[in-house]
């Protein structure tokens, strides 16, 4: 039995076949197979979606056509409009008499707040009966708020990190998710290849969960503290926006620039959606005012991830070479290493 994470599925790209779902950044490479579609037309389902529903997904790809495929095998229509704009977003929903709306839960709070503050609007004018929360860790108070704002049954839905398809979902008022089928998640150790573990959980996709994946355990890296219910995550990859971010793939873009001796990704959400900004330290003193280097990170940073990250520079030069650091004001990233959770 093997176990990978998302960087060894991205190292098996080059002989994975079939419909491949490939991350932003290209760090996992994942076969499609039926079931996910399958899946995830089962959690609209369970949501409540039927054949007089119109759904609209404003989630990022690649994850937003396979919802968008999967809805429109359950509702009368679907549409996939992205998760950026939300006065587009709005614009959709009417245009479309939207019924249905699939979101992360801080995209769908931060349209929420707009509808408020900035639109004017009555979010029960849209008419929405059915939110679904999907591709982020929210908060308990987030689903019954949003119940009760858009009068709407609210399901929160966790699904797979490597295809963005539905695994299990649950209410507002259950504390654990439940799986959508048997056997295909289950709960291991973070620091070694064992289904028993400690006081920290972290949700596997078992051999069973998907039939093209042969005999592989896929880490998600999401962390639970001993039921199906993450709200931490643990590795390489860090979840922002929705969109997870590769570490490794940070610093081998920053290692190509020319005095970079350290950098610091801080991520919060004080308000309704994630804000991550990235501190780099320069070697030399004369490129730290310099802003064609800035520029360079800047671009180097857009090169790597749609997920929009402010950069700042250090102050004072540090001529010695450091670590990368991850600080998660949220709360939910628990380290790089697995093996410290252990």
């Amino acid at each position: 039995m093997r176990w990978l994470t998302r960087d060894d599925l991205g190292a098996a790209g080059r002989g994975a076949g079939g419909l491949l779902v490939v991350s932003p950044d290209a760090a996992s490479v994942f076969p499609l197979g039926e079931q996910d579609a399958a899946l995830t037309g089962a959690a609209l389902k369970a949501a409540g979606v039927g054949p007089s529903d119109r759904v609209v997904v404003a989630l990022a790809e690649p994850a937003g056509s396979l919802w968008a495929g999967a809805a429109a095998g359950v509702a009368a229509a679907a549409a996939s409009v992205g998760p950026r704009g939300r006065l587009r977003l709005h614009h959709a929903l009417s245009a479309l008499g939207a019924t249905t709306l699939v979101a992360t839960p801080t995209g769908a709070m931060d349209f929420l707040a707009r509808l408020h503050l900035e639109f004017l609007l009555d979010p029960l004018d849209l008419g929405l009966r059915h939110l679904v929360l999907t591709g982020e860790i929210a908060a308990r108070r987030t689903l019954s708020h949003l119940a009760s704002e858009f009068e709407a049954t609210v399901t929160e839905v966790l699904s797979s990190p490597f295809s963005g398809g539905a695994l299990a979902c649950r209410t507002a008022q259950e504390e654990a998710f439940a799986p959508l089928a048997a056997d295909t998640l289950a709960l291991a150790a973070p620091g070694k290849d064992a289904f028993e573990h400690g006081e920290h959980a972290e949700v596997v996709l078992t051999p069973r969960g998907h039939p093209v994946l042969g005999d592989a355990v896929l880490r998600t890296g999401y962390v639970s503290g001993g039921g199906l219910a993450p709200e931490h995550t643990v590795g390489e990859h860090v979840l922002v926006r929705g969109v997870w971010v590769s570490l490794p793939r940070l610093e081998k873009a920053l290692s190509k620039i020319d005095g970079v001796s350290g950098w610091e990704l801080t991520i919060s959400r004080q308000g309704t959606l994630d804000a991550a900004v990235l501190t780099v330290s320069f070697a030399r003193q004369s490129l730290v005012g310099n802003p064609m280097w800035k520029g360079r990170v800047t671009q180097a940073l857009q090169a790597l991830t749609p997920v929009s990250i402010e950069v700042e520079i250090a102050r004072e030069a540090a001529e010695s070479a450091v670590a990368g650091v991850v600080t998660d004001l949220r709360g939910h990233h628990l380290g790089r290493d697995r093996a410290l959770l252990a």
